[in-house]
């Protein structure tokens, strides 16, 4: 019988183990490679076409579910429910450096800090960073200050209007995919 009991508990044992590589294996297979990197999953999005009868709508090919899409060609962000309904979109002022196509989750966010080029800025929500500089939206503290980006100084931050920003702020928690395209 104890012999019995010892075979049981190991095949208990052996079984468990196993469960637990897979599990394992799938929970890694779906982790971003780390802060400022795309998932290895993300492949680069093409430029996609645009309803030109509604130059607003949800570019095609952008995802489902919940998720911010971010179009660089257009300068245009969309807030999207995990009923793919757009929620908010509206017009963005990227930084000198952009990401790269493709899909990303927000790694972290600041209520309240300085951007690279030195302006005050708020609901700083960040998802990859290129060569060192960090990427994200913002909004600046204030609106009506003199915004011309300097040349010389590499900055990542896609500015909003502060009331853009809040939104972003509201819906873009750690962990919210960002899907970047054309």
């Amino acid at each position: 019988m104890a012999g019995t009991s010892s075979s049981i508990v190991a095949g208990l044992t052996a079984a468990a183990v196993g469960a637990i590589g897979l599990l394992a294996y799938q929970a890694s297979a779906t982790v971003p490679a780390g802060p400022g990197k795309a998932p290895a999953s993300a492949s680069p999005l093409a430029k996609v076409p645009r309803d030109r009868r509604n130059p607003l709508a949800l570019p095609a090919m952008s995802g489902s579910g919940e998720r911010v899409v971010y179009a660089m060609d257009d300068d245009r962000v969309w807030l999207v429910s995990d009923h793919n309904r757009v929620l908010r979109t509206f017009g963005v002022r990227p930084g000198s450096v952009d990401p790269l196509p493709g899909a990303y989750v927000v790694t972290s966010r600041s209520n309240a800090v300085t951007g690279t080029d030195g302006t005050p800025i708020e609901h700083v929500v960040r998802f990859t960073s290129v060569d060192g500089v960090t990427i994200g939206f913002s909004a600046a503290v204030d609106q009506n200050a003199a915004q011309v980006p300097d040349p010389m100084v590499r900055t990542g931050g896609i500015r909003e209007t502060r009331a853009d920003g809040e939104a972003m702020w509201m819906f873009a928690t750690i962990g919210v995919p960002v899907i970047v395209m054309r």
